[in-house]
């Protein structure tokens, strides 16, 4: 028989997993850090990095059959209806990067990074 400690183990290492597998299989779209390195020109001159945000996850999406009036105004081609939602970024913020440049001078340079995500309605001209 395993002892109360083992048992106790075993429990919480059940409980952790699956509420990571919980939130993994959530629909969301979460901010992501990633490493930027910005280079004032193609000899790096001046360099710096620094952590930016990107957005990423999954939003939900249906497809369903059209109304008739869909049908209608589509010729009967457009059968089908579906809505589509895309994780995107919400606002932006500013954030300034130190950049070391050759000969112990520094410069600094502002980029953009996610501020905040949302799944929000599919747009072409965003991808």
């Amino acid at each position: 028989m395993a002892s109360p400690q083992t048992l106790l183990l075993c429990l919480l290492v059940l409980v952790v997993t699956e509420g990571w597998a919980r939130a993994a299989s959530i629909p969301g779209c979460y901010l992501h850090p990633f490493n930027v390195t910005v280079r004032s020109d193609r000899q790096g001159t001046c360099q710096g990095s620094h952590v930016a945000q990107a957005c990423v996850g999954h939003c939900e999406s249906s497809a369903f059959p059209s109304r008739h009036s869909v049908l209608v105004a589509s010729g009967y081609r457009h059968n089908i209806t579906s809505v589509s939602q895309c994780c995107t970024i919400s606002s932006l913020k500013k954030v300034k990067v130190q950049l070391q440049c050759v000969g112990s001078r520094q410069e600094g340079f502002e980029i953009f990074t996610a501020g905040a995500c949302q799944c929000d309605m599919c747009r072409l001209a965003r991808y």
